[in-house]
């Protein structure tokens, strides 16, 4: 809290006060840390377009919520209901995620290759 008072020109617990203010509110509903994935080893990030089979959607979202390597899904309008943001070790790492699903689901991967923008919030 000293780091961020200091940042916006106030005491520190006046800006302590405030977060607790917007965390009761529910505008600030957590806090977290940035990990480049790359350094501890996941060297490919993809995103996944995901449709599952008809019949298969509910089976389709267990089976992303299950698997760690999917690191973010969001729900989506449009012919894929899902897109997953998936972080491995090698191609082959992504091809066995992949394959897991292929009997319940069609996929399209894009790999990452760079961040344009870093996730940042709306202008408030």
């Amino acid at each position: 809290m000293s780091e961020l008072a200091r940042l916006v020109g106030m005491s520190a617990p006046s800006v302590s006060e405030r977060v607790r203010r917007l965390e009761a509110g529910g505008v600030v509903r957590g806090f977290t840390i940035d990990v480049d994935t790359r350094a501890i080893g996941y060297e490919i990030r993809a995103m996944v377009r995901i449709r599952p089979l008809p019949g298969k959607l509910h089976l389709v979202e267990k089976l992303i919520q299950e698997q760690p390597k999917f690191v973010q899904c969001d729900k989506i309008t449009g012919d894929d209901p899902f897109l997953a943001r998936l972080v491995v070790h090698s191609i082959e790492q992504m091809d066995d995620v992949l394959e897991s699903l292929s009997e319940h689901a069609v996929t399209s991967t894009a790999v990452i290759k760079g961040t344009s923008v870093k996730r940042r919030l709306p202008p408030l």
